[in-house]
């Protein structure tokens, strides 16, 4: 079995940071993508950015230069830094992997997710 467990989410001020973790742990052959979703209040899911294992990385047009994904494959490990954070940004932010775990075939698992408001 894999988990996927998340941290680093709260409450910030816009023009403020964060930055979330999402650790993966079980039974890991190993992991391809990996991948930061959102889900704001009365809207659709939304992919935030995606992360191959060798570091190619894509991010949806609203996070541009303002958020960075990056992962440590050692550590089984995603990151999401987030800058210059605006109210829009407020959602409960979800990790996906693509794991191929020990003796199964690849699939997909989602982490339980952590909130992000940003208000004054």
């Amino acid at each position: 079995q894999v988990q996927l467990v998340e941290s680093g989410g709260g409450l910030v001020q816009p023009g403020g940071s964060l930055r979330l973790s999402c650790a993966a742990s079980g039974s890991i052959f190993s992991i391809n993508a990996m991948y930061w979703y959102r889900r704001a209040p009365g809207k659709a899911r939304e992919l935030v950015a995606a992360i191959t294992r060798g570091g190619s990385t894509n991010y949806v047009d609203s996070v541009k230069g303002r958020f960075t994904i990056s992962r440590d494959n050692a550590k089984n490990t995603v990151y999401l830094q987030m800058n210059s954070l605006k109210p829009e940004d407020t959602a409960v932010y979800y990790c996906k992997a693509t794991v191929i775990a020990i003796s199964e075939a690849s699939a997909d698992y989602w982490g339980q997710g952590t909130q992000v408001t940003v208000s004054s």
